[in-house]
Formats: structure tokens, C-alpha cells, sequence
């Protein structure tokens, strides 16, 4: 289905407002409402135009329409009710504008990277550099290394076409990336000095943020700066776009570890494979690459929280699927089953990364002890398990060929939007047309699978794996007999220690049982008394993770 593309007469000066993020809103007469961008004009008034230069580029003075209206815009939703046509939520259409704010020579424009790795960064990259410099006579074009932090503490590279030619077919990104180090005053002081008023910014949400922050100091400091945000995000959650660019790489490069998980499962009795993708908090990733393989007999994703035991739980339908076909795959998402790890496992897990990212407990290695253990113990079957982790062979591969194109419109976007003289803005598209986007918009929360949608329905139907439906049930549960455990361990510490006197004939804790480790005023949390390993207390069956893949039991 093709976008609404709509002219809505409106005009700067009038009909505008701002809504709860502090976006500007304009209404047209028609009733749309379009949630536009920061222009330069917004706070330096009287600023020149120019012609832009693409009207006597040979390559493009000969379509059709090229530049695109100030009038134009995209419809967020294309499905709507036929009495409310031409209403709802638009944002501005992205392309070349007939008038630019900047003259050609005296841009001196940057490109940053940042946050983790995504196939399609170099190709953005390279389409930047040379977009500006085909398109619009850009000659001084910075790379800023390492990050944000590069803005202050490394040197510039200078990019030509010449010196990005080729990159698009590595993966990573040549200018290397970074977490944390978003300094505002000193990026912002480091812009200033060194005469920049074009700034690209590569990264997913946390990045976008620090690129809305650096756009409102420019504002304030009443520079001549158009600030761009690529959005970049290996899982697909950025809000409002339709998908993210690399995406469609990823879930291609899956396949092959699910091809692999199902030919070692297939060629074994009682064969599991288990995969497990990326996915922090949206299990997009997980639930298209399931889609697209049909060797797949359950996903798990972080927006649908499983359970492991009793009627409708996850060791019930792995011993059914093995029992009926002989192996089975299953693809998890890492941000799956936290709450359940959480519960499971009493873990003091407060760690965070150098962008503010919670650490997460490692669902896949959690899988693989407790369905090896359970299948011992309660089943006495040897589960013939193998485990894939294929996460960073994905992130650092080069994008296809798909998202080759995709990097490039996005790249030319970004370009005809600050040429344009907008800012705070990022690129992306909308129903498959490109969209300039407010970034307080995008980064106002993250976009999960809509599980009452239609393609998590396909996948059910595709897997006939169950809907742990009764998850809360079993949840509550689980921690009722978590709170009496720990009641008994603390009641029988406290007789030991009125007794005055050790647990007798045992000077120490045996491999079976749990102990209590007091680290200052720290939480107490049970351990294995073979090591500082969390013991799984939900379990019927206690065991320690094992670093290997090959997880056969004995």
C-alpha cells in the first residue's frame, strides 16, 4: 500500500501550537495535522536563500517534479475510516528544496557514529560524503572518531568520495563508534570552534537523544547549525519509522544460524537447537527471521513473558515437539524472559553499560541449564542441545543489498534536510515515503511487537507454540514458594546463630544445598555453595550454567 501524500495549505506564520513534547503543530483546512521539524528561521530570522544547485545538475534538472513542496506531507496512518480522510497526524515529506540556507562553499558539515555496531553504517557513511560533494559542492566534509567523545578529544578526518569509495562493502563503521561520552558543552564548544554547521548523527535511540540535546544548545547559543539524526538501530525499535536501516541484513543473516541449529537438531535424537538473536526490548528480529525460516518451533520475545513449567509452559510443549518430531529450534530474543531470570535467579543486577543500557542476564546459556537439567532429572532423556549465538557475526557483516538502497535514501534525506535549513530533525520513512521527523518525537518511546496484531498471529499459526497465557498465574505463584524458601533459610539462621553453634556433622555446605553470602550492606542472595554462581530456586532442579555450546547431557 502506497502513503497518503497530501498538500495541507498551511504557512509558517499560522494556525500553530505545540503539543506535549514541544513539537510544532500546524493544522490545515482540511483538518490535518502536521507535527513539523526546527528550521534555522525558528531562531535567527532574516536568514538568506539561495538557489539550490540541484536545478542545473544534468542528472536531476531533468525529472519531473523533483523538488519536493513546503506544502507536502505523509499521513502517519494510511488506514483510515473514508469519513475521516485528509485528518490525523502528517509529517513533513523529505527531498530537495527549491531554496537552501546555506551556500555550498561555506558549508563545512561532520559525520559521527555512535553506539553499537549495525550493517549499513559505512554505506550511510559514504552516500553522505558523497551526496554533498556531488550534489550540492560540499568540499569540506569532517569524520569525527570514536564517537561523541571524538568531538573532543580526537583529531577530524577528511572524507572525499575518493577515500569513502569502497567502504560501503565492509562492515562496522571506518570511523569507528563509541558509548557514553556525550559532554554537551564540550561537543558543542568543539562545533563552534571549528566552524561546523552541519552535524549527522548515526545511532540508535540513546544516540538521537544526545543529538536533540546538542541541537538545543545550538539553539540557544543562537548558532547557524542544522543538526541530522540517521536513525540507527539493529532491532528495529525506534518509534513512528517503518523499520530501521539493517534490519533486513540481520534477519537474512539469521537464517544461517537457524539453518545451522536445525540441521545439528535434525541429525541427533532428542536434537534442540537453540538460537538466540538480538532484541534488547522488541523482538522484531526474532519474530521475522521465525517468519522467514518455517524451521522454527517456538520464538520467545521480550513483549511475550513464558513460563517453564506446569500445563501450557515451555518444558511441556520442548518434551511434546521432541516427542513428535524428534528435534525441535527454538529462536529467543536476549531481552526474553528477564522477569522470569529475575524471579528464578536472586541476582543483584544492576549493571549498566556506558549508554545507560541494563545489562542483561544471558537467556540463552539460562535455557540451556535448566532444559538440560530438567530432561535429566524429571525425564531421564538426554536432550541433545545446541546453542548459537550468532549477535555480533550479525551487527558487523556489511549491509545487503536491500538495505544498500535504503541507506541512501536515507543518507540524501538527511542532506536536502539541512541544506533545507531544518534541524533537530531525523530521516526515515513512513509508510515508504520519507519523512523529516522531530527527534523529541522518535526518541518518546520505543516501538515493541504489537502481539494482538496480525503478523504475531501468522507466527503462531506458523509454530503452534503456546500463548502463556496463564504466565501471571504461574509468576505469582512461583514467587509465593520464592518468599517461603528464603523464610525457611532465614528462620534456620536464626536458629543457628541463637544456638550458638554450626549445622551439625557439616562444617560446610554441600554441593546440593544453598548458602547465604552477606557482602557489607548489600543484598543477600542465594548462591551455589560450589561457587558465587546464582542457584535457580524456581527450578525443581538446581544447576550451574555452563560456559559450553554443546550442551548434551550425560
Amino acid at each position: 500500500m502506497h502513503a497518503v501524500v497530501m498538500e495541507v495549505p498551511v504557512v509558517r506564520e499560522t494556525r500553530m501550537g505545540l503539543n506535549l513534547n514541544g513539537t510544532k503543530v500546524y493544522t490545515g483546512a482540511g483538518g490535518a495535522i502536521l507535527e513539523d521539524v526546527p528550521h534555522l528561521t525558528d531562531w535567527l530570522s532574516g536568514l538568506p536563500t539561495y538557489p539550490n544547485p540541484l536545478k542545473y545538475n544534468p542528472a536531476y534538472s531533468a525529472a519531473r517534479q523533483y523538488f519536493v513542496e513546503e506544502t507536502d506531507t505523509v499521513a502517519k496512518d494510511v488506514v483510515v475510516n473514508i469519513n475521516d480522510v485528509g485528518h490525523g497526524i502528517h509529517f513533513r515529506r523529505a527531498g530537495p528544496r527549491d531554496q537552501i540556507y546555506f551556500k555550498p562553499e561555506e558549508v563545512r558539515a561532520c559525520i559521527v557514529t555512535c553506539g553499537g555496531l549495525c550493517p549499513g553504517i559505512n554505506t550511510v557513511i559514504r552516500e553522505i560524503v558523497c551526496g554533498l560533494w556531488t550534489q550540492y559542492g560540499v568540499r569540506e566534509i569532517l569524520g569525527i572518531d570514536g564517537g561523541y567523545r571524538g568531538f573532543y578529544s580526537k583529531n577530524t578526518i577528511d572524507l572525499t568520495p575518493k577515500t569513502v569509495n569502497d567502504i560501503h562493502k565492509r562492515g562496522g563503521t571506518v570511523l569507528q563508534t563509541s558509548r557514553g561520552g556525550h559532554d554537551l558543552g564540550k561537543i558543542v564548544d568543539s562545533i563552534q570552534d571549528r566552524d561546523i554547521n552541519q552535524v549527522y548523527i548515526i545511532g540508535g535511540d540513546g544516540t538521537q537523544k544526545g543529538a536533540n540535546a546538542i541541537y538545543e544548545e545550538c539553539k540557544r547559543r543562537g548558532l547557524k547549525v542544522a543538526v541530522a539524526g540517521i536513525p540507527k538501530t539493529i532491532d528495529n525499535d525506534i518509534d513512528v519509522i517503518d523499520k530501521s536501516f539493517g534490519f533486513d541484513t540481520a534477519v537474512e543473516e539469521a537464517q544461517r544460524a537457524i539453518n545451522a541449529a536445525h540441521v545439528e537438531a535434525e541429525s541427533v535424537q532428542n536434537g534442540l537447537g537453540l538460537v538466540k538473536l538480538m532484541g534488547r526490548y522488541s523482538g522484531y528480529i526474532a519474530m521475522h527471521a521465525t517468519l522467514a525460516s518455517r524451521d522454527v518451533d517456538c520464538c520467545l520475545i521480550p513483549e511475550v513473558p513464558f513460563y517453564l513449567h506446569g500445563s501450557g509452559g515451555l518444558i511441556e510443549f520442548v518434551r511434546k515437539r521432541l516427542r513428535e518430531s524428534g528435534h525441535m529450534v527454538i529462536v529467543v530474543a536476549e531481552g526474553a524472559g528477564q522477569e522470569l531470570m529475575a524471579e528464578s535467579t536472586v541476582n543483584n543486577n544492576d549493571l549498566k553499560d556506558a549508554s545507560g543500557n541494563k545489562l542483561l542476564l544471558d537467556v540463552g546459556l539460562w535455557l540451556c541449564t535448566i532444559l538440560k537439567d530438567h530432561f535429566q532429572a524429571e525425564f531421564r532423556e538426554t536432550l541433545n542441545l545446541k546453542y548459537i549465538d550468532p549477535k555480533y557475526m550479525i551487527r558487523a557483516i556489511p549491509s545487503n543489498a536491500s538495505d544498500n538502497v535504503y541507506c541512501t535514501l536515507l543518507a540524501h534525506g538527511a542532506i536536502h534536510g539541512a541544506m533545507a535549513g531544518y534541524s533537530g530533525f531525523t530521516v526515515g520513512p513512513i509508510n515508504n515515503r520519507h519523512c523529516y521527523i522531530p527527534i523529541k518525537r522518535v526518541v518518546a518511546k520505543s516501538r515493541n511487537v504489537n502481539v494482538a496484531d496480525r503478523m504475531w498471529a501468522r507466527l503462531m499459526s506458523s509454530t503452534n507454540q503456546p500463548n502463556f497465557s496463564r504466565y501471571e498465574e504461574v509468576v505469582q505463584r512461583q514467587r509465593k514458594l520464592n518468599a517461603q524458601k528464603q523464610e525457611e533459610v532465614e528462620n534456620e539462621k536464626s536458629t543457628l546463630s541463637s544456638n550458638g553453634a554450626s549445622k551439625p556433622g557439616n562444617e560446610r555446605a554441600t554441593e546440593d544445598e544453598s548458602v547465604l553470602i552477606h557482602s557489607g550492606d548489600r543484598q543477600e542472595f542465594p548462591v551455589s555453595a560450589g561457587g558465587l554462581q546464582p542457584s535457580p530456586i524456581s527450578s525443581p532442579v538446581a544447576g550451574e550454567p555452563t560456559p559450553s555450546v554443546d550442551h548434551a547431557a550425560p
